[in-house]
Formats: C-alpha cells, structure tokens, sequence
C-alpha cells in the first residue's frame, strides 16, 4: 500500500508547526510584561486604600474638632460625669468651662447609647465616626447601631456607603429632648 502525500500537505503541516512555534515564544515574551501589570496594580489599589483610611482619619478628627469649637451646641450632648471623680472647689471667681472628651471611656451600655443618640442629634454620622468619638470596638458599634436601629431611635440612609444613622422622634424622646405625645383618653 502506498500512501500519496501532496506537496501542499505536507507545507501546509510545516507552515502550522512553524506558527504555532511563533505563536509560543510571542506568549513567552509577553506573559512576564501581563504579570508585572497586575502586580502594579495590587500594589496601586493597596496605597489607594491607605490613603483612603487616612483621609477617613482625617475627616473624623476633623469632626470631633468642629465638635469641640461649638461649646454652646455641644451643653446639649454632654453626658453628666460619674460621682466618683472628685472636682476641686474653685476659688477664681471667673467661670471655666471644660471642653468635652472626644472619647468616652468606661462607659454602661446604656450611658453610651444615650452618649451616641446625643452625638447624632447634631448631625447625622457613620458606624465610623461614631466608633471613633466613643472609643469602642468596630464589633461593638455595629451592634450597638444595629440594636438601635431595631428599636427605632435611630435612621439608616441606605442610600449611603457607608450607612448614616440619624435620630429618630422616638430617639429624642429616649433623651429628653423631645416629649412624648399624650394620649387622651
């Protein structure tokens, strides 16, 4: 049996092997250059993200500044001491007035909610800024914030990334600010 093989068959197998060796050491040359690129590229989304968490920094520092500058809206949302500081007689007859903590320490659960619905009568705040101010835990915020929500003292923008929380009728009754409507009978 003898098998006729053309001359055009057998250029066209030699033409293919050919380009596909071509084919090979064009990938090779390019594939390091396709690495190198997404390696840039975490490397860029890392540093955008860091100085994404700075200027978060920046902007509730910023705030608790603001905070601070307006002593006269601030008497509002201040929360009373514990007794168990002792407070020195003074003997000046000029009044001083004592700027408000950016954070709350060692505070009940039920004092830092009143703490938190206080600090959002102002103005509305994220999980974040409130974290921050009241020197708790991301964990413990979120719960906190969620628990209020759940009761309805306080509002979630959705519309926000991330979530805003703002006080709610029924959270300013829960301070004090508000009075609660009579029923009549």
């Amino acid at each position: 049996m003898l098998v006729d093989i053309d001359v055009g068959t057998i250029l066209g197998v030699i033409a293919s092997f050919m380009i596909g060796i071509a084919c090979i050491a064009v990938y090779n040359k390019v594939k390091p250059r396709l690495g190198s690129q997404s390696n840039d590229l975490k490397i860029l989304v890392e540093r955008l993200q860091y100085y994404e968490n700075l200027l978060i920094d920046m902007k509730i520092k910023l705030d608790s500044l603001e905070l601070a500058k307006e002593p006269e809206e601030l008497v509002q949302a201040q929360i009373p001491r514990p007794k168990e500081q002792k407070q020195e007689p003074s003997i000046a007859t000029e009044t001083r007035e004592e700027k408000p903590k950016e954070r709350i320490h060692n505070m009940s659960f039920g004092s830092a909610i009143e703490y938190v619905l206080r600090l959002i009568t102002e103005k509305p705040m994220t999980s974040r800024d409130i974290q921050v101010t009241i020197g708790r835990t991301r964990e413990h915020t979120s719960r906190m914030m969620k628990k209020l929500f759940e009761e309805g003292l306080v509002e979630r923008d959705m519309r926000t990334k991330p979530f805003t929380y703002k006080i709610t009728e029924k959270g300013l009754i829960r301070i004090g600010s508000l009075k609660a409507p009579t029923v009549e009978t």
